[in-house]
C-alpha cells in the first residue's frame, strides 16, 4: 500500500506541476525573447502569461463578426465565357463558319450561324469539349443557331464549389494578414452561399474587409497591333468598324509615369489572355527602382512561364497589356523573350503593394462577395463578459465549497482540493491544445464544476452506505470508489459523446462550449477517481496506522 501510495503522490505532483507550467509559462513569446525567473514567479507576469496562453474568442476579446454571400452566378458566367473562347478556337480550327458566339449569362452560350447544315457538327464538337454530362445543346432555325445550356445539377455543383473555393481563399487571405484564431465557416442553407467570418482582436476591420472581398484579376493580354492608343472608347470602337468582335475588348489605361506624367487612353486588346492570375507562383510588393512608391513583382509557374516565353519570343516589338481588375496598369513593349517574371507598376503605397501581393498570392475569388451582416464587439464589452463569467464561476464554486464542507464535513475538503485541481487541468488543456475560450466556454467551465461535484457526491454516498453496512473505514472507502466508478465513467462518456456531436455539427460558440466541456470532463475523471482516492488513502493510513473513523 505504501509503495502504491507513494507512486500515486508522485504522479499527482508531476501532473499538477506540469499543468501549472503549461498554463502560466511564457510560451507565446518572440524567438529572441530572453526568459527570466521573473517571467515564471512574478504575479504580474503570471497574469500576463495566463492571458497569452488562454486564447479568447470574439465575444470575450472583441473583434469583428461578418456574414457574407458569394455571388455564385459569377462562377457560372466565368465558365460560360471560358467555353465561348474555347468555341471560337475549335470552330476556327475546324473551318466551321459562324456569325457570332455569345455568352448570354446564366450558363447559356449561343452560336449563331446561317449554315444550318453544320449545326450537327457544331453540336458534336463543342459538346465533346464542354462535356455532355454538364451541358445540353438545342438547334434552332429562326434565328439559325445552336444554343448550349448548362444542366441544373451541374450549375448547382459549380455554385457550391465556388462557395467552398471562396471560403478557402478567404482563409488564406486572413491567415496571411495575421488574424489570430479566426472562425471561417459556411453559414445558413447551402443554397444561400453564405460564409461566416469572426476575427477576434482585429483593430482595423475595414482593411481586412477590403482584403477579403478585394478582387485581383491579373491578366497579361496582347495589345492588338499596331498598338494604337485611342483618346476615347468610342474612337476605338470606330477603329474596329463600329462593333467590337467577340475576341477583342477595349480597356482603359491610366498610368502614372516618371515625372508625374499621366498616360491615359484606351487600347484594343485580345480577349483571351496570354497568361492569367492562375499562372502566378508569387507576388510581392517592392520599392520602385526609379521614382517613388512601390511596385509589385510577380513570378509565374512553369507552365505559365513556358507559355509566356513562347508568346514574347514571337511578339518582339508588340505591346503587352498588364491588366488588373479590368484596367491596364501598364503596356510595355516586348524587347526580348521573357519567361517567368514581370512587374505591376502603379506607384502604390507600401500597404497597397503588400495587400495587392497578398491578394494575388491567395488567388482570385471565383465570384464576388457582398456583406450581409457586420457586428463589431468592443474590447470593453468583452472585458465585461469575462468579468461576469469569472464572477459567476467563482460564486458558483464558493457556494459548492460551502455545501460540500457543511454536508460532508472534512471529506468535503477532499472534494474541494480535487475540484480546484480539476480547474487547473482544464486551463492547462485549453492552453496546450490552443483552444479558444468563449462565453459559452465559460458556461462549459461552470457545468464542469457541477459534474465534478456530482462525481464526489456519488462516491461519498457510496462510502456512507458501506459504513452503515458495518464495514471498516478503509474497506468502505475502497468499496465506495469501486461501486461509484462504473456510474461515473458511464455519465462522463455519454456526456463526452454528446459534446462530440456538438463540436462536429455545431457553430463556433457551440464548439467552444463542447471543447471546454470535454477537457473538463477528462480532467474530472482523473481528479474524482484517482486524486480523491489517493487523498483518502493518505488520510486513513498516515502515521503507519489505519484510521478507525472518518468525517463524512
Amino acid at each position: 500500500m505504501n509503495t502504491n501510495l507513494s507512486r500515486r503522490k508522485i504522479i499527482i505532483l508531476v501532473v499538477t506541476l506540469l499543468a501549472l507550467v503549461i498554463t502560466l509559462g511564457p510560451w507565446n513569446k518572440p524567438k529572441d525573447y530572453t526568459r527570466t525567473a521573473g517571467d515564471f514567479f512574478s504575479p504580474a507576469k503570471l497574469r500576463k502569461n495566463l492571458g497569452e496562453n488562454i486564447r479568447l474568442g470574439l465575444d470575450l476579446k472583441g473583434g469583428t463578426h461578418l456574414v457574407m454571400q458569394v455571388q455564385a452566378e459569377d462562377a457560372i458566367n466565368a465558365i460560360t465565357e471560358g467555353n465561348r473562347q474555347k468555341a471560337v478556337e475549335i470552330l476556327t480550327k475546324d473551318n466551321i463558319p459562324y456569325n457570332d458566339i455569345k455568352a448570354t449569362g446564366g450558363g447559356v452560350l449561343v452560336v449563331e450561324t446561317a449554315d444550318t447544315s453544320r449545326h450537327s457538327d457544331i453540336r458534336e464538337k463543342l459538346l465533346a469539349d464542354f462535356g455532355s454530362f454538364d451541358w445540353d445543346a438545342e438547334t434552332r432555325t429562326s434565328p439559325a443557331s445552336v444554343t448550349f445550356s448548362m444542366k441544373g445539377s451541374s450549375a448547382d455543383r459549380i455554385r457550391g464549389e465556388a462557395t467552398q473555393q471562396a471560403k478557402t481563399i478567404i482563409e488564406q487571405r486572413i491567415d496571411q494578414f495575421g488574424v489570430a484564431e479566426p472562425t471561417i465557416q459556411l453559414h445558413g442553407r447551402d443554397e444561400d452561399h453564405q460564409i461566416l467570418v469572426q476575427m477576434p482582436g482585429v483593430d482595423n476591420p475595414d482593411r481586412v474587409k477590403e482584403l477579403i472581398k478585394g478582387e485581383a484579376r491579373l491578366d497579361l493580354k496582347a495589345v492588338v497591333p499596331p498598338g494604337t492608343l485611342y483618346k476615347s472608347e468610342d474612337e476605338a470602337v470606330l477603329a474596329l468598324g463600329g462593333t467590337v468582335p467577340s475576341d477583342r475588348e477595349i480597356l482603359p489605361i491610366n498610368e502614372q509615369r516618371s515625372g508625374g506624367v499621366s498616360f491615359q487612353g484606351y487600347y484594343i486588346v485580345e480577349k483571351t489572355p496570354v497568361v492569367s492570375g492562375n499562372d502566378l507562383r508569387d507576388a510581392r510588393g517592392v520599392p520602385a527602382q526609379q521614382g517613388f512608391g512601390y511596385h509589385v513583382n510577380f513570378t509565374l509557374k512553369p507552365a505559365g512561364a513556358e507559355r509566356f516565353g513562347a508568346w514574347t519570343e514571337k511578339n518582339v516589338g508588340n505591346l503587352l497589356a498588364i491588366v488588373l481588375n479590368g484596367q491596364i496598369r501598364s503596356a510595355p513593349s516586348i524587347k526580348d523573350k521573357i519567361t517567368d517574371s514581370g512587374v505591376i507598376q502603379g506607384n502604390f503605397t507600401l500597404q497597397e503593394a503588400e495587400d495587392l501581393g497578398l491578394v494575388l498570392r491567395s488567388g482570385a475569388l471565383p465570384a464576388k462577395i457582398v456583406y450581409l451582416e457586420e457586428r463589431t464587439v468592443g474590447p470593453s464589452l468583452g472585458a465585461d463578459s469575462i468579468r461576469q463569467g469569472v464572477t459567476a464561476s467563482i460564486v458558483g464554486l464558493l457556494l459548492v465549497i460551502i455545501v460540500l464542507l457543511f454536508y460532508y464535513r472534512l471529506s468535503g475538503v477532499n472534494a474541494v482540493v480535487a475540484l480546484v485541481l480539476n480547474l487547473v487541468l482544464l486551463l492547462a488543456g485549453l492552453a496546450m491544445f490552443g483552444a479558444t475560450l468563449t462565453l459559452p466556454g465559460i458556461a462549459g467551465v461552470i457545468l464542469t464544476i457541477g459534474m465534478a461535484v456530482d462525481s464526489n457526491v456519488l462516491i461519498f454516498e457510496r462510502i456512507r452506505e458501506e459504513l452503515h453496512a458495518g464495514k471498516i473505514v478503509l474497506s468502505a472507502v475502497e468499496t465506495g470508489f469501486n461501486k461509484a466508478l462504473v456510474t461515473i465513467i458511464d455519465t462522463h462518456v455519454t456526456t463526452i459523446v454528446s459534446a462530440a456531436f456538438l463540436y462536429f455539427f455545431g457553430t463556433g460558440p457551440i464548439r467552444g462550449f463542447a471543447v471546454t466541456l470535454v477537457i473538463g470532463l477528462l480532467a474530472n475523471l482523473f481528479t474524482a477517481i484517482y486524486v480523491s482516492r489517493t487523498m483518502f488513502y493518505w488520510l486513513l493510513t498516515r502515521g503507519g496506522r489505519r484510521a478507525e473513523t472518518i468525517s463524512i
